[in-house]
């Protein structure tokens, strides 16, 4: 293989947070490969992909495209010249078709008339092309995430890139998808594309890249052959030491009932029964996993259970009272802490500060404010607290939180949820987005949380995730509990068998 890309003595300096986001980088990539980067939060490595795809300006270096002197004043730019970027929070229209958003600002038509005829028989194309199938005509709102994501990805394609980065594109897929996914890759590096993939999940680089290169604080550590290293190789260049990849804990001693749901429904306004008859005991001192494939109502017991949405049947004690029809903001008033699994639109305002997104459901404790005036010390020293506990790379109090890597966005949700002290903490995918060595800390203070006595629910579509932490197991189809397990019949056999409607004997 040939190299096409070179990075040369790339610089970026973000003054606002005084961070040096990319310190001298310099590294190539080679034409029709899938070259890994790796990194932890704030290694760098969405900033170089950025100026790659001219989204970010550097202060100093080159970089050359198949030979060329490359440097891009607009994503636009990268485009036209065949460089296409997939973003780890997608950027599509909502109320549009799939057809629609793929050929957003290059339409099929004549005389100013889009050809929708066209344009579906294209989509439809390319999909069988590069094996991503998906409906043209279903509005993107209504989607999967999982399909979102061919959306992004069949944009780039049709608009001919050679060189296709994507930046962590598995953090939103089932397993099922990701080896699909995987496999397309492959596919697309066969065919010509260069990929370059930023990605947190160690066994997946292994799997598809060609070759690796690992970041660290700026700066490059070494690029490798991917079939000459390993997960603790890479996981020791990524953090710098040895990085513990299995979960200690030790047995679990749980106590009283925390939360107890008896026969929990939910309707949604179309009709369509998202829970059914759900009847599950969360323990104090406990962690209890809810596996499953995306979509099969993880997603309405959750939000029951935070008081986003009422339940259409059952009931839902907590501490021995009724939960119904109090607010989100009573509930965590009683205890109630909750890490969702859209930090972006959930978790965080991104265009708010560190210090506001910490201070989120603390503004009204007297500690944080006085007759409505908030304590602006107090505020920035609980901010500053977060940052400085869950080493929050690039972080400042007066930072737009939403200027960070999605791992460190969720390090802030992480530490602004544990600091209530809640007697039972949701977390739903709290690793999503996160390297080795923050995967590592959250789970340690997981498992810590549930050794002081929280009880713990944890909703993951990581099957590893469910095993490693999980005392109990109950595992969602379709909208009903398929099946409990405990102890030694935790395992992923029974657990896949449960997941797709089977039955454990």
């Amino acid at each position: 293989m040939e190299k096409f890309i070179q990075f040369d003595d790339i610089c970026k300096y973000y003054t606002s947070s005084n961070v040096q986001a990319n310190n001298h980088v310099s590294f190539s990539i080679n034409s029709g490969e899938v070259h890994a980067i790796c990194g932890e939060n704030g290694a760098g490595k969405s900033t170089l992909m950025n100026i790659l795809f001219g989204m970010e300006q550097p202060d100093s270096g080159t970089i050359q495209v198949d030979g060329k002197p490359m440097l891009f004043k607009s994503p636009s730019d990268a485009i036209a010249s065949g460089i296409g970027m997939v973003h780890q929070h997608f950027m599509v229209v909502n109320s549009f078709s799939v057809a629609q958003n793929i050929l957003l600002g290059s339409e099929l038509g004549k005389y100013g008339f889009v050809n929708h005829k066209r344009e579906v028989d294209f989509v439809n194309s390319l999909s069988q092309k590069y094996h991503l199938p998906i409906d043209p005509n279903a509005i993107v709102e209504n989607l999967s995430v999982g399909l979102l994501q061919r959306v992004e990805i069949l944009k780039m394609l049709a608009r001919n890139v050679k060189i296709l980065i994507l930046d962590e594109p598995t953090a939103v897929l089932t397993p099922q998808e990701v080896k699909e996914f995987l496999k397309t890759l492959r596919q697309l590096a066969s065919d010509g594309t260069t990929i370059l993939f930023i990605s947190h999940k160690l066994q997946e680089v292994l799997d598809v890249s060609d070759r690796i290169t690992v970041m660290r604080k700026g700066r490059v550590i070494g690029t490798t052959e991917t079939a000459a290293t390993s997960i603790p190789e890479l996981a020791n260049m990524m953090v710098g030491r040895d990085v513990i990849l299995q979960v200690d804990k030790p047995k679990a001693k749980p106590m009283q009932a925390v939360l107890e749901l008896r026969n929990l429904g939910f309707t949604n306004g179309s009709g369509v029964k998202k829970l059914e008859n759900v009847s599950l005991t969360i323990k104090a001192g406990e962690i209890y996993g809810v596996a499953g494939v995306s979509g099969n109502g993880q997603d309405a017991l959750v939000s029951c259970i935070c008081g986003m949405i009422e339940p259409s049947q059952g009931k839902m004690i907590f501490e021995g009272k009724e939960l119904k029809g109090s607010s989100v903001q009573q509930r965590r008033r009683q205890g109630i802490a909750h890490v969702p699994e859209d930090r972006i639109t959930v978790g965080l305002n991104p265009f708010a500060t560190v210090t506001e997104n910490a201070l989120m459901g603390y503004q009204n404790r007297k500690d944080f404010s006085h007759r409505g005036i908030l304590n602006k010390k107090h505020c920035e020293a609980h901010a500053k607290t977060i940052i400085d506990s869950y080493s929050v790379a690039g972080a400042s109090i007066g930072s737009p939180v939403g200027k960070l890597s999605g791992g460190n966005m969720q390090k802030i949700v992480l530490g602004r949820e544990l600091a209530t002290h809640p007697k039972l903490l949701i977390v739903n995918q709290p690793t999503r987005g996160l390297d080795v060595g923050s995967i590592e800390f959250v789970h340690k203070m997981i498992i810590k949380e549930r050794d002081a006595g929280v009880a713990i629910l944890l909703v993951s579509v990581e099957l590893e995730e469910i095993l490693a932490l999980s005392d109990r197991v109950g595992v969602l189809f379709s909208g009903r509990l398929q099946g409990e397990l405990e102890s030694e019949a935790i395992n992923e056999h029974t657990i896949g068998l449960l997941m797709v409607g089977g039955t454990c004997t």
